[in-house]
């Protein structure tokens, strides 16, 4: 049975698309089959692995799944495609109980045959991120160790107790991913120190740095890993998905 793990955090340009991509990319790399499954409408996991959104999201096609999946330039790395259909948005976002729950047993049903599936949420505490957490194992909460960041990742930690609470008492916080770090920076410093203090272990070691091979590879359809391996950032993603792997 695939895990399946929702990246996911409110606030915009966190790192979050960057994240999912480059940690299932990472995790082929190291033998898994992973799979990016994109349900943010503006489709950025789908076109930063070099893949052309879909004209109906695969979660309301009423097609069975696999015929959706859509395999990268990379072995063992695929991605169900998003779309940009404000109406799909509106359908995936009809989300309750009985909606979380039936969207987990498609995945599980659908999707086992891969070792890892990691849904790209939206940038919202909206009920799209409610039906992915719903549906998922695990939350990675990638964070920028920038001011206000506490009081963001507050915020979705609350819902994935709620979550958790309410809807699907499997769902864990399978970690929290510091991001665009910056060691010279002093209030970078301090955000990762406060961050680690308030949740220890939840906290991966790895920190992701401000590096222009990040920002670039997602314009060439490819993962930092793929684009600029030797990048600190690629580096730095290797370190994490290593991580990911001991925390199996």
């Amino acid at each position: 049975m695939a895990k399946i793990i929702s990246v996911a955090n409110q606030k915009g340009g966190v790192g979050k698309t960057t994240t999912a991509i480059n940690i299932a990319a990472g995790l082929a790399k190291a033998g898994r089959t992973a799979l990016v499954l994109d349900v943010d409408p503006q489709c950025n996991a789908t076109s930063g692995l070099g893949v052309e959104p879909a004209q109906r999201h695969p979660l309301l096609a009423g097609k069975p799944l696999v015929e959706s999946i859509v395999e990268t330039s990379q072995p063992r790395l695929s991605v169900l495609p998003g779309s940009q259909s404000l109406a799909d948005a509106d359908a995936l976002s009809a989300a309750n109980r009985q909606r979380a729950s039936a969207l987990r047993q498609q995945l599980n049903n659908e999707l086992s045959h891969f070792d890892f599936v990691f849904i790209d949420c939206p940038p919202s505490l909206g009920q799209l991120t409610r039906a992915a957490l719903g549906a998922s194992a695990e939350i990675y909460i990638p964070i920028q160790c920038e001011y206000f960041a506490m009081e963001g990742l507050s915020q979705i930690i609350e819902l994935a107790r709620q979550t958790k609470a309410r809807d699907n008492n499997r769902l864990e916080i399978g970690g929290i991913v510091l991001t665009m770090y910056d060691p010279a920076l002093e209030l970078a410093n301090e955000v990762a120190g406060e961050v680690r203090e308030y949740f220890d272990e939840a906290v991966f070691e790895s920190m992701i740095p401000r590096d222009v091979a990040i920002s670039e590879s997602p314009s060439h359809g490819l993962s930092v890993l793929e684009y600029a391996p030797r990048a600190r950032g690629a580096r730095a993603y290797a370190e994490l998905v290593m991580e990911v792997i001991d925390r199996e």
